[in-house]
């Protein structure tokens, strides 16, 4: 008897794991949000949490902190991606934010300084809807998932900036 295995997984049809975010996505174009998909949630999946971020801020050859894009939680179970440039309306019911490392809610597209910069789509299956923690920080978040994570999965997408600023 064989057990089917279910992972957690996270596409875009605009980039590859590990490849080049087009600039339409960036601060050099109009800095809208990806489209994404995931499936194979594992069973007893009650909410989603994508956290979008950058650990190579400010330069990959010395990085000093990771920069936060987007913050979204309590993306509901029935709902299978987001899509292109979703606005606040536009999110799946219930879908809550955290804010990002511009102290604001929404997406913030790559617009590294220096240097080609990856971008970590996190993707985390938990067993509970979260309370509204009110706008929280990553950090905030990530303690209150503690202990309620079932499966996470991730994205990694690069950019480098083309135009000197």
């Amino acid at each position: 008897m064989s057990i089917a295995m279910v992972i957690l997984a996270l596409t875009s049809p605009k980039f590859q794991h590990q490849g080049e975010i087009p600039e339409l996505y960036t601060c050099e174009g109009d800095n809208i949000s990806p489209p994404l998909s995931w499936r194979d949630l594992p069973d007893g999946t009650k909410s989603l949490v994508l956290i979008v971020e950058d650990p190579d801020a400010p330069d990959p050859k010395a990085p000093k902190m990771t920069w936060v894009h987007w913050v979204l939680y309590n993306l509901p179970v029935d709902s299978m991606g987001l899509s292109e440039a979703v606005s606040v309306e536009d999110l799946p019911e219930g879908t809550l934010q955290g804010v990002n490392s511009w102290k604001k809610t929404g997406y913030g597209g790559p617009c590294p300084p220096v240097g080609r910069h990856r971008y970590f789509h996190k993707l985390y299956a938990l067993e509970l809807r979260l309370p509204d923690l009110n706008q929280p920080s990553v950090k905030k978040l990530e303690k209150a998932m503690e202990g309620h994570v079932l499966a996470k999965t991730e994205l990694i997408g690069t950019y480098q900036k083309r135009k000197k600023h």
